[in-house]
Parts: C-alpha cells; sequence; structure tokens
C-alpha cells in the first residue's frame, strides 16, 4: 500500500488538490467535499473553510481548518456539531468500508479531538 498525503484545500472557484489519483483518492476526496460543504453552511466565513486529508495508518484523517472565529459553530455546544459531524462522516465512510477520522483544528491550540 502507498501512502499519499492529500492536501485538499477547498476556495470559492473550487477545489484544489495536490497529489490526486485512483479510487481510494477518490472516496477521500467525497468525504472531503461532504466534510467542507456541511461546515461552510455553519460559520460565517465560508471561504476560509479547509479541509486536509492525511493519511493514518488503515484510516484516514479529516483535518478541518475554519475561522478563528468559527470554531465553536463547528464544534457546538458541549461538542455535539462536532459529534454530529463524525456520525454523519461514519456512516458516508460505512457505505465506502473505509476509516475516516476527523480533527476541528484550533489555531492556537492544534487539532482538537
Amino acid at each position: 500500500m502507498t501512502h499519499l498525503h492529500l492536501s485538499v484545500l477547498f476556495y470559492p472557484e473550487g477545489v484544489y488538490m495536490s497529489e490526486f489519483a485512483g479510487t481510494s483518492d477518490k472516496i477521500t476526496q467525497n468525504m472531503s467535499n461532504l466534510i467542507a460543504e456541511i461546515a461552510r453552511s455553519l460559520v460565517d466565513i465560508p471561504d476560509q473553510v479547509q479541509v486536509e486529508a492525511i493519511p493514518d495508518g488503515d484510516a484516514t484523517l479529516l483535518r478541518l481548518k475554519v475561522a478563528p472565529s468559527d470554531v465553536g459553530k463547528v464544534i457546538g455546544k458541549q461538542g455535539r456539531t462536532a459529534r454530529s459531524l463524525r456520525t454523519i462522516l461514519s456512516a458516508a465512510a460505512m457505505k465506502t468500508r473505509s476509516r475516516f477520522t476527523l480533527d476541528i483544528y484550533e489555531e492556537d491550540r492544534g487539532a482538537r479531538n
């Protein structure tokens, strides 16, 4: 199995990816798109939503980055929104028999679990 660091950056004009090829990468792109679209609908500054896909053993880590003022919106009260995002990601990944994890990146603290 070849490990590939796949960076997916989302901008209003479209999706820009580095190193994209193959079926598993298409699944990763679809999952990244799913999380990005949901996040964009939750935040005040949708242009700053970024999702980075990082291979992590037999799973893929999706790191969600939003504007510092929007972090609370994607985490939600007592982490309910973040938990819901992870549930949706998990349900979608089951269909493809893939494993994904989601981290919400906070600029001052790094990844939040």
